[in-house]
């Protein structure tokens, strides 16, 4: 029976699984970006994202912990003189699955899997920072943006008005193809039933 056994076995033996794996961490270490199917990204994502957490402190034991797991020797210098201090701010999440459609051949569902902060394109952005609202003092300047906002809206509303009020309402006005508008609607169509 395979009770509790929960993790994706991906149809291979164990020792073919952690090869796969270590080979496409590899790689993903080297090239930054891989394409793969969504399964085999789901199952490296679990067995890549702890190495490079082990990658932010730079000790022997780390570094050996991370060669077992590669056995790359190159890969392991990289992960632990490049991916690790880019990443040390970040708490986790260090890699991206973005999906591309499905593989001709067996129609696998494919993907891009990347690390985050090797992305030139989605990392370019500056990073906004993070601030939690407080029942306390904190709504001060939340509360003064919004009145900002508040005044210039109610000070483009009478703008509008004004320009509506103007426009004359002729009710013996020629038939056009447009539709009247929302303040003249109503008058139109009781104009309509005076005549009927």
């Amino acid at each position: 029976m395979r009770h509790n056994k929960n993790f994706n076995h991906l149809g291979r033996k164990t020792a073919h699984r952690k090869a796969m794996l270590s080979n496409m961490a590899c790689s993903l270490i080297e090239h930054k970006r891989i394409n793969t199917t969504v399964a085999k990204a789901k199952a490296l994502r679990q067995f890549f994202e702890p190495l490079v957490t082990r990658s932010k402190d730079d000790t022997t034991h780390s570094r050996r912990v991370a060669f077992r797991a590669l056995g790359n020797k190159y890969a392991v210098t990289e992960l632990f003189r490049e991916v690790g201090p880019k990443v040390s701010t970040r708490d986790g999440g260090y890699t991206r699955i973005i999906r591309t459609g499905n593989r001709l051949g067996d129609n696998a569902e494919m993907c891009l899997m990347e690390l985050v902060d090797f992305n030139e394109i989605y990392g370019t952005e500056a990073k906004k920072k993070r601030s939690r609202r407080s029942r306390r003092g904190g709504a001060t300047t939340a509360a003064a943006a919004e009145t900002t906002t508040a005044e210039a809206v109610v000070e483009e509303a009478p703008v509008a008005e004004a320009a509506v009020e103007e426009a004359p309402v002729a009710e013996d006005a020629p038939a056009t193809d447009e539709a009247p508008a929302a303040d003249e609607a109503p008058a139109a169509d009781e104009a309509e039933e005076k005549k009927d």
